[in-house]
């Protein structure tokens, strides 16, 4: 064997061992912050608290038109109290990012693009519009349903998925329509059940 051949081998090997032992590292370190998120005081929220965020999420919803920076602004702050009445510790936001990735880690790419479009007071409508449909994924998550366990995201949320690709999907999913057959039918029956609840 040449000596170029056994320093190849050599390297090949260091950077095996040093993968091992990032992954190693990694590994303990997703442990011990499931072992943290167990400790916290996890709970759902009641009906009373679901109710009262909602009804709060659409007031900032509605605002999108008029203020599209202030709607963004204020789902974002509506994720971090419903996060806290949750059980989450909300001070650190860095931590609460840590925290809220054992349960909802699939949303949380999303909520971070939020808050850097949110916070850097130059985005563009559109941006904000995807800003605001990414505070409620993790919002609609955190609220869960009035059945889910505490720390677990609500099940079935796939009328999320679908409304990221089809225009329309997310009304349609939630009024129990065909995406393809006309949201605007189940914008209408969306709409009338929002009135119904007020």
């Amino acid at each position: 064997m040449s000596a170029g051949t056994i320093i190849v081998l050599v390297i090949i090997l260091v950077l095996l061992i040093a993968a091992a032992a990032v992954a190693g590292v990694l590994i303990l370190r997703r442990q011990a912050l499931r072992r943290r998120v167990a400790r916290l005081d996890l709970r759902p929220l009641t009906a009373e608290q679901r109710g009262k965020y909602s009804n709060q999420w659409w007031s900032a919803q509605e605002r999108f038109v008029d203020s599209p920076a202030e709607a963004a602004e204020a789902a974002g702050a509506l994720v971090t109290a419903v996060a806290a009445d949750r059980g989450y510790p909300a001070g650190d936001h860095e931590q609460l990012l840590s925290d809220l990735s054992v349960h909802h880690g699939r949303r949380l790419s999303g909520y971070r693009r939020a808050r850097r479009t949110t916070e850097s007071g130059t985005a563009k409508t559109e941006e904000l519009r995807q800003a605001l449909l990414a505070y409620r994924a993790l919002f609609r998550d955190l609220l869960g349903s009035p059945d889910s366990h505490a720390g677990q995201p609500a099940a079935g949320d796939r009328a999320d998925e679908a409304s990221a690709r089809v225009p329309g999907a997310r009304v349609a999913a939630e009024a129990g329509t065909d995406s393809r057959a006309g949201a605007a039918g189940g914008e209408t029956r969306v709409a009338a059940q929002a009135t119904r609840k007020e």
